[in-house]
């Protein structure tokens, strides 16, 4: 039998888009997938019968010791982690808890184990110092925010520690949104409120934070795929830009959810919403993931607010 998968955080957003795209049976066959989740967390989904699921709290040290040395997986996604910027301003001992204490514990145990591993890092777009064009894996790594502080420091942590058994690789990701994001995330916030005014559960009116700035969007359905041809085939110790090259205000991404909603929709701009050093663009150049591993993203944007809009629809009835 092949060595396992792990991924962390797997009952997450991005982490249960992976479940789905490495436990599809039309793909090719692959290896037996392992999912941890947080202990009292998000209990993983029913029909995710194709993963092992197993309860580890990657802050507690020795429990991620013990199962990594009893696995001894092959390849490691590792998807756990504060994953929201804004709530980081609030929240920066957890953040850096979950994002770099627990990165240190599960690639110390990887190398204890002794077995040959690869391990994905989903960095972020906001180690970037902030410019005015598409962001390079070479610019400037000068995050302004306490999330942004947290991503570096997991992903130099990586690059540190890998070798020739222990292989880590890293993809900064850009905006990803879709389906089961958290309501707390803008697009799947404004989705939210439409389907709950649609019910009646509320009155016609959408609270927003800044609508201005431009986000480099992709589906995380591609941005997992993206993460499957870095693991499997990227450079060792290498950092790979997932993104679409193009951005798109926030403002346009809301008219198209206002446009198909089911009833008149007002817009009120709430200042509480708007985040500390908020950059108006954060763009990449996708080119090294394109050109070195042949990835690009394939669902345009509509798709995915159409998805995202039936997500909450569906959750609110």
């Amino acid at each position: 039998m092949p060595r396992a998968t792990l991924i962390t955080g797997a009952a997450g957003f991005a982490g249960s888009h992976l479940v789905d795209l490495l436990t599809d049976s039309r793909a090719s066959p692959v290896a037996p997938v392992v999912g941890w989740y947080r202990p009292g967390g998000t209990a993983p989904a029913p029909s995710a019968s194709a993963v092992k699921w197993e309860a580890v709290d990657l802050l507690d040290r020795s429990a991620v010791l013990e199962a990594i040395a009893r696995l001894r997986p092959a390849i490691v996604y590792h998807c756990a982690g504060e994953a929201h910027v804004g709530q980081a301003w609030e929240s920066t001992e957890a953040t850096f808890a979950i994002n770099v204490r627990g990165t240190h514990h599960l690639v110390d145990a990887l190398c204890r184990a002794g077995a040959e591993v690869r391990m994905l890092v989903p960095g972020s777009a906001l180690v970037y110092q902030p410019a005015r064009e598409a962001l390079t894996e070479d610019d400037p790594l000068i995050p302004t925010s306490p999330y942004g502080v947290s991503k570096l420091a997991q992903e130099l942590l990586g690059r540190h520690t890998s070798t020739p058994a222990v292989q880590i690789v890293i993809a900064r990701a850009f905006n990803h949104f879709g389906p089961r994001q958290d309501s707390t995330f803008s697009t799947s916030g404004f989705a939210r409120q439409i389907a709950e005014i649609e019910a009646g559960l509320k009155p016609p009116e959408i609270a927003v934070g800044n609508l201005d700035a431009r986000r480099d969007l992709t589906d995380v359905r591609d941005t997992v795929r993206a993460y499957r041809a870095i693991a499997e085939r990227g450079r060792s110790g290498r950092a790979y830009n997932v993104c679409s090259g193009h951005a798109v205000a926030i403002r346009d991404v809301l008219d198209m959810l206002i446009a198909r909603a089911g009833v008149p929709i007002r817009v009120h701009v709430d200042s509480r919403r708007f985040r500390p050093n908020d950059v108006p663009l954060l763009l990449g150049d996708p080119s090294r993931l394109r050109n070195e591993l042949q990835w690009a993203p394939t669902i345009p944007v509509e798709q995915t607010v159409d998805d995202i809009l039936k997500y909450w629809r569906g959750e609110v009835r």
